[in-house]
């Protein structure tokens, strides 16, 4: 079935870009509203800001979370000194290191894992 040329609109390059824009707002603000209704739990934009900085995610969530590196290892199964080469990006921990982690700071995986 095609389109019919009566079925067509054509518009400005700038109105077509300006439209474009808002629906990918209106995405965006859907995906929120889905995450904080799912009890989805933001993070503050100081530490995405330091994460997006280069700062360690470990480190940064680790501070948001109100936790010393010695309190993470213990919560995480692990050696504080694995968190400090980790934090410190001396080594970069395995999967099953990160998803200790992860879930010693009740976060995703794909959170802790530097980009």
């Amino acid at each position: 079935m095609g389109v019919a040329m009566n079925d067509m609109v054509t518009i400005p390059r700038a109105e077509y870009e300006r439209l474009l824009a808002a629906a990918e707002d209106l995405a965006d603000v859907t995906a929120f509203d889905r995450a904080i209704a799912a009890g989805g739990e933001g993070m503050p934009h100081d530490a995405l800001a330091r994460i997006i900085a280069g700062e360690s995610p470990v480190t940064v969530i680790r501070a948001w979370r109100g936790l010393t590196a010695a309190e993470l290892a213990r919560r995480a199964g692990l050696h504080r000194v694995q968190i400090h080469d980790i934090e410190s990006g001396r080594r970069s921990g395995s999967v099953v290191t990160m998803r200790k982690i992860a879930d010693a700071l009740g976060v995703p995986l794909d959170d802790v894992v530097p980009a």
